[in-house]
């Protein structure tokens, strides 16, 4: 662990270097200009590469001699830091929320639309059954990380990959969960509907319910 924490520090710095030049750097630059190994260096640049931060390419040479390989940081803000995503949906949710009354169909809503386009459809002309729509739907449950374990009709779902918002907006959460199967399911056109969606109805699982239709 300490050695990967103290990677990206070291490979920051070396982001820095190429940001801070005005003309392409060599390995022997960067090593330079930050006292560490070539070796060192080097590998923080062909990591750079590969994350899509810096760019390598072979500088001509001014005299006789093989062409040199520099690297220059690609434009774009740093994409190596840390994310919000979490903050992010807070502060959708609190807004959504103080709507009132109508933020629970809204948030119902969102979740059908995403289940439409997440959903994988039938062929042209296709007719699936209630059982084969319910295996369609436990599969996209499961690509959600919901851990879902179907049983008649009923999905037990082991697993809440929005937990923390769940607990803190419960509601809200929950009806885009209804809403995300109720959309997969009319995109599906099966006769299946998801009629409910009971959260932490056992200590261990959410349980949606299903009505054949």
């Amino acid at each position: 662990m300490r050695a990967v924490s103290s990677e990206r520090p070291r490979r920051r710095e070396v982001l820095d270097a190429l940001r801070g030049s005005a003309a392409p750097l060599g390995v022997a630059d960067v090593a330079e200009r930050l006292g560490v190994h070539p070796n060192t260096a080097r590998f923080h640049l062909d990591a750079l590469v590969e994350d899509g931060a810096a760019e390598r390419a072979l500088e001509r040479p001014s005299g006789p001699g093989r062409p040199r390989t520099v690297y220059t940081a690609r434009p774009g803000m740093d994409r190596g830091g840390s994310r919000g995503y979490r903050l992010l949906a807070q502060i959708l949710l609190s807004r959504l929320a103080a709507a009132g009354p109508a933020a629970r169909g809204e948030a119902e809503r969102a979740g059908r639309e995403w289940g439409r386009y997440l959903v994988d459809r039938p062929p042209p002309f296709g007719r699936i059954s209630a059982d084969g729509a319910a295996g369609r739907l436990t599969a996209l449950l499961a690509d959600l990380d919901f851990a879902p374990e179907p049983g008649g009709d009923v999905i037990r779902l082991r697993h809440c990959p929005f937990l923390e918002l769940a607990e803190e907006y419960g509601p809200l959460v929950c009806d885009v969960h209804l809403g995300l199967m109720r959309g997969a399911l009319a995109e599906l056109d099966a006769p299946l509907q998801a009629e409910a969606l009971e959260p932490f109805a056992e200590p261990d699982a959410c349980l949606a319910r299903l009505r054949r239709t």
